[in-house]
């Protein structure tokens, strides 16, 4: 009878462990770029999927959709990221929570290649800093063109939850 109910207890016990179970990080190999090569979520853990972000206008005040309106891809990431960080929050979530990226990028002007490092200056404010340094898995593309004229940025995450 001892056996049994220690047993019983063990693997309840195992079981707990295992649905808290940490969100996995793999880092690049060989290199610092701020992503993850990998993100392994276990399975007892709730996945999120956040909807695309796109910006607010830097500049509601100038010509609708033109340049100064929205800002560069810089000014439009850090609207995105600090847009999803507020409605995250409300969730009960972190931007450290994030574990799958996808970000969609516009050339600034028609045929111009996307502003990449653009968006890496304003992503390293959220991602890979002392304060948080939990990094996403991520990818990035660029596209034709988004929702509305002028918008350089569109991002999508998904966060697993703790």
């Amino acid at each position: 009878m001892n056996k049994l109910v220690l047993t019983t207890a063990l693997a309840a016990s195992l079981l707990a462990g295992a649905a808290h179970a940490e969100v996995k990080r793999y880092p690049l190999v060989g290199s610092n770029f701020p992503i993850s090569r990998a993100v392994e979520v276990p399975g007892k853990q709730t996945l999120v999927f956040h909807s695309g972000m796109t910006p607010d206008p830097a500049k509601p005040d100038a010509t609708k959709y033109s340049p100064e309106y929205w800002g560069d891809t810089k000014t439009q990431t850090l609207s995105v990221l600090n847009k999803t960080k507020a409605s995250i929050e409300s969730m009960g979530l972190k931007m450290g929570d994030a574990v799958k990226m996808t970000v969609f990028l516009v050339g600034p002007t028609p045929g111009a290649a996307m502003d990449f490092a653009g968006m890496m200056e304003a992503y390293t404010q959220f991602f890979g800093t002392k304060e948080q340094p939990n990094l996403p898995a991520r990818s990035a593309f660029q596209v034709a063109g988004l929702a509305a004229p002028g918008m350089l940025v569109e991002i999508e995450i998904v966060f697993a939850r703790p």
